[in-house]
């Protein structure tokens, strides 16, 4: 009888319930499939993220080809990748051909000055939205980011004649001033304010920190994600702006690199190897501008929704 229950329990050491006979690394059969579905389906999401990713990039790349050839060969059909000749000459000669050192230098500084405002200015108003209690605030609030949803051609005939009246047309600083404050800085910075703990900025208030204090102090340094964020998103938006360069600057002197590519469009002939240089070089700053705040920028994306 002893034997015989002995043979038994032997018979099933090796079983689990539901599962069968383990493998040699312990691994029951269906949970070796599903392992198995997991690989396969991370796989197959890695390959459309690559297909996607190519498609984006094909742009980029016939930009970037496009600069080292003639203006006869940008656009032939079917596209030439990989040109008959490279003219390497088109990066040298795009600096004597127009001013480009002052348009991207316009550029640089308008888009600097306007990100540090932008950032000033709506990590500012922000602190008072999500921080500090007064009467209407929420409703302060909604109108503000209702702002967001008004399309520029509405106001933009207001604006200039603001402007004109003013004397600043033809004047970076019209662009400064018009661009200095933006509502969806201020809903970035207070959606990210909401998720630093209240008991903080209390602490502050019984030391005796001022508001400003606890806002220069407290909140800014823990708020870099979201400050490069929307440093970052400013700044694209700022050196890839052409409308606004377009209504109020005139002067040669003063254009940004964007209305500086326009030199090379004639009224019957257009140099379109120049252009497509152009646009590289003036991608250049937007890709390193990215490439130091990657790691914050989508730090401060992921987490500024969160409360």
């Amino acid at each position: 009888m002893n034997t015989t229950v002995l043979r038994k329990d032997s018979a099933t050491a090796g079983t689990r319930p539901g599962g069968g006979t383990p493998d040699r690394d312990g691994t029951l059969p269906h949970q070796g499939g599903a392992r198995a579905r997991r690989v396969v389906g991370r796989a197959l999401l890695y390959a459309v993220l690559t297909v996607l990713s190519a498609a984006i990039l094909v742009p980029f790349a016939w930009m970037l080809v496009s600069s080292v050839k003639l203006d006869a060969e940008v656009f032939t059909v079917p596209i030439q990748w990989i040109p008959r000749s490279f003219h390497w000459e088109n990066y040298t000669d795009i600096w004597t051909e127009i001013p480009m050192l002052t348009y991207l230098g316009n550029s640089l500084f308008l888009s600097v000055v306007i990100t540090f405002l932008q950032v000033l200015t709506g990590s500012f108003a922000a602190y008072g939205f999500a921080k500090i209690r007064f009467p209407g605030r929420d409703a302060l609030f909604l109108a503000y980011i209702a702002t967001i949803a008004v399309p520029w051609q509405a106001y933009m005939v207001p604006q200039y004649i603001i402007m004109q009246r003013l004397g600043l047309v033809d004047t970076h600083l019209s662009l400064i001033l018009l661009q200095a404050f933006g509502a969806f800085g201020v809903f970035l910075m207070r959606q990210y304010y909401l998720t630093i703990p209240e008991e903080l900025s209390e602490a502050a208030r019984l030391d005796g920190l001022s508001e400003y204090g606890i806002w220069a102090r407290i909140i800014l340094p823990l708020s870099k994600p979201a400050l490069a964020s929307l440093a970052l998103l400013t700044f694209v938006l700022t050196w890839n702006d052409y409308m606004g360069p377009f209504i109020y600057l005139t002067d040669n002197d003063l254009w940004t690199v964007q209305l500086g590519l326009r030199s090379f469009v004639g009224v019957y002939d257009s140099q379109y190897a120049m252009i497509t240089t152009g646009s590289v070089l003036s991608v250049l700053p937007i890709l390193l501008v990215f490439l130091l705040g990657q790691r914050h920028f989508v730090q401060g994306i992921a987490t500024s929704g969160l409360k």
